[in-house]
């Protein structure tokens, strides 16, 4: 017989203060492990976390933290907070001594954003266990890793970018908007607030996600009212809109147009209506991310899904607001699924928002419900055993798909993969996690669920320590230390010049790598491979307008340095110029050339009909 709503509460374990207290410890030690273990140990990665750091660095170094500036320009397409952030840690003193990369300071707000929601789930999970969990601290323990060891969650908790810290604040405040409707509205205010920030990271996607969610969950339990009088929407948005709103007034007050066009025409509206960037995917897009992000328990993800939809006996009536963590999940997922396949420019980080709710699928779906579900619930863990086999035995055979990666801004990268045997480790790894898999399918006693989830998070853990992360420095090494390398040595030639005012124009040509102008701390002139890129840079170094920095005649700067990859210094209309060459660093020269002779060859094309378009606006200078 399935078991009742009360036999299942009876069931539930409830923790004391000091039981919770030592898992959510547990959780924090491993959450830093994750996200903050040799957090700054690589540079950044071009093309965007460069923008943000450089961002994050200038408002601390100039004291202006309402406007974001890069190279000069003002930076319109995120709002402050993930910058703030960032300025905290660049203005603690001595920075540059113990973070010599810039890194630790611009990463750490996603790696702590990331922290903060596992703990955020654990502690859910352990205040308000679900469908008779009797072991509620392990079974938030594997939501907890669940969130963290996700796909996309490795990547963006250690990428200098906001998205982590939307999926962190909005993880918070949802959570925060179940547990007060489940609580009848206690402390409403909180999860408006938490909103608040949520806006300050990313913009108006947290309140329409927030707003889908919502709406999706009191629809689904039939509750739209009680729910309305517990969260008090209303009141909420007013205080998001007093957390959010002050400096997008201040901003548009300050800037005007161009920050309006840029920030809601652009970076808002124009990506959800239109393609941008070249970003175009099909409408299923979507789909095999949300597949990809949640290997390898993809199975148990589905299982979760398929649970709610045929009802599990989470939902039976609207009154039973202790057993619906799972539903508001699965709303949860489906209004970030919803909101971004309509959205016409789609990237994988899209999908990142969802990443928590999917956890909870994942962890819960394991548990005793009112299905019949011991069967399914067996092969859906068989089948994550199975997909845990085939991407080992994917990176067994690494040997036969490796020599098949050609990036020529890497050209060194898969003998070297091949040689350091990190992917072979991984290999080791996933093979661990697929032979506990299979063992632990047959333990089908009641109650083992996060017990045997644990079991599999042990290896992948165990591979994002001896081999992930050593391969992010292998390719750091390989794609990022050269443009370090050549940034190196501009700020040598730099601190020859008798006054700032009188160093070299610098500009990058051919590959652009915002980097260079992080590194450097000065602004880069970047144009493409073709001529009009070529007579875009004599025109700029004359005369462009930039703050703190302006074009100059060639009288008083006859010369500058340029940074040209080897495929772009091949190129007819760049040779010729005799440059003098000041160092080779990986597929990057570093060039020294007299100005009047880059003026003379802008003349010739020009004179050949090329044009020069570094006037008209672009919403992107990288």
């Amino acid at each position: 017989m399935p078991l009742t709503l009360s036999d299942r509460r009876n069931h539930a374990q409830q923790l004391s203060p000091r039981q919770r207290r030592r898992g959510l410890l547990l959780i924090l030690a491993l959450g830093v492990l994750v996200c903050c273990w040799q957090l700054g140990a690589t540079g950044l990665v071009d093309e965007t976390p460069p923008l943000f750091a450089a961002a994050g660095r200038a408002m601390a170094r100039t004291g202006d933290w309402l406007t974001p500036r890069v190279n000069g320009l003002p930076r319109y397409d995120k709002p402050p907070l993930v910058y703030w952030l960032m300025g905290l840690g660049y203005a603690i003193p001595g920075h540059s001594q113990w973070d010599p990369l810039g890194t630790w300071a611009a990463r750490l707000p996603s790696a702590l954003s990331t922290v903060a929601a596992m703990l955020m789930l654990g502690d859910t999970v352990m205040r308000h266990p679900q469908c008779g969990d009797g072991t509620p601290r392990r079974t938030a323990l594997a939501t907890a890793l669940a969130f963290a060891l996700s796909p996309l969650v490795l990547i963006w908790s250690r990428t200098a970018v906001s998205d982590a810290l939307l999926c962190g604040t909005l993880a918070l405040s949802l959570l925060c908007q179940w547990r007060c409707d489940r609580d009848g509205g206690r402390r409403w205010w909180i999860a408006w607030l938490l909103l608040g920030c949520a806006v300050l990271a990313k913009g108006p996607v947290a309140v329409v996600l927030t707003g889908l969610t919502l709406v999706l969950f009191g629809f689904v339990r039939r509750d739209v009212v009680g729910l309305w009088s517990h969260l008090r929407p209303l009141r909420g948005l007013a205080l998001t809109a007093l957390v959010s709103l002050p400096w997008y007034a201040a901003e548009l007050l300050v800037e005007g147009e161009p920050f309006w066009n840029s920030f809601f025409g652009y970076h808002n509206l124009q990506r959800f209506t239109s393609v941008v960037n070249n970003h175009l995917q099909p409408w299923w897009f979507f789909g095999p991310v949300m597949l990809v992000a949640a290997l390898p328990f993809t199975p148990l993800l589905m299982l979760g899904l398929l649970q709610v939809a045929r009802g599990a006996g989470l939902w039976s009536a609207p009154g039973d607001r202790d057993e619906s963590l799972q539903v508001f999940a699965a709303c949860w997922l489906l209004a970030v699924l919803l909101l971004f396949t309509t959205a016409a420019t789609k990237l994988p980080s899209y999908w990142l928002p969802a990443t928590p709710a999917a956890a909870l699928l994942i962890s819960l779906s394991l548990l005793p419900s009112l299905l019949r579900s011991r069967q399914i619930q067996w092969w859906a863990w068989f089948a994550c055993a199975g997909l845990s086999a085939v991407l080992a035995v994917g990176l067994w055979l690494s040997h036969l798909w490796i020599p098949l990666i050609r990036d020529p801004e890497m050209p060194t990268l898969p003998a070297e993969l091949i040689a350091s045997g990190l992917v072979l480790r991984a290999a080791v790894c996933f093979s661990v996690a697929a032979v506990l898999g299979v063992v632990l399918a047959w333990r089908r006693q009641s109650g083992e669920g996060p017990a045997k989830l644990l079991g599999m998070q042990g290896p992948l853990l165990l591979f994002q320590w001896v081999a992930l992360v050593p391969m992010v420095a292998l390719g750091d090494r390989v794609r990022q230390q050269p443009v370090r390398q050549v940034a190196a040595e501009i700020v040598r030639q730099g601190e020859r010049a008798p006054t700032p005012s009188l160093q070299e124009p610098v500009a990058m040509v051919g590959v652009m790598k915002p980097s260079l102008h992080f590194y450097t701390n000065r602004v880069v002139v970047y144009e493409g491979r073709s001529k009009g890129a070529l007579v875009n840079v004599a025109e700029r170094l004359r005369s462009e307008q930039r703050r703190q920095w302006s074009g100059g005649p060639i009288e008083l700067m006859p010369t500058a340095l340029v940074v040209i990859d080897a495929a772009t210094a091949a190129r007819k209309h760049w040779q010729g110029l005799e440059p003098q060459l000041l160092g080779r660093y990986g597929i990057y020269r570093l060039w020294r050339i007299d100005r009047r002779r880059l003026e003379a060859r802008a003349d010739q094309l020009e004179a050949d009909g090329v044009s020069s378009d570094w006037r008209v606006p672009r919403p992107e200078r990288y």
